[in-house]
């Protein structure tokens, strides 16, 4: 089993960075691929990056490309989403999952409780 937790969330101005973290307990942790998705008020949870268990493999959705970076450390069982260059239409909760690198929300079975991403205009 495995217990996610998110932090580095907040208020920025667009235009700004976030680093959010993803600190994972249980071993399983660093033979997993993870991904991060977000959830904005009224719409449906949606993919956002992916990485494979070592790291050597990432996958973007198209509306963060080239914007957010995804990355992980599994010797301190933690992963990290870099978000550069952030737009008002980034705000949403971000959630951390572990199970897959897919964009299916399905093919992942352990999440955590989110934080909160704020871009103002």
């Amino acid at each position: 089993q495995v217990q996610l937790v998110e932090s580095g969330g907040g208020l920025v101005q667009a235009g700004g960075s976030l680093r959010l973290s993803c600190a994972a307990s249980g071993r399983t942790f660093s033979s997993s691929a993870m991904g991060w998705f977000r959830q904005a008020p009224g719409k449906e949870r949606e993919f956002v990056a992916g990485i494979n268990w070592s790291g050597s493999s990432t996958e973007y959705a198209d509306s963060v490309k080239g914007r957010f970076t995804i990355s992980r450390d599994n010797a301190k069982l933690t992963a990290f989403l870099q978000m550069n260059s952030l737009k008002p239409e980034d705000t949403a909760v971000y959630y951390c999952a572990v199970g897959s690198m897919r964009r299916g929300i399905s093919s992942y079975a352990y999440w955590g409780q989110g934080t909160q991403v704020t871009v103002s205009s």
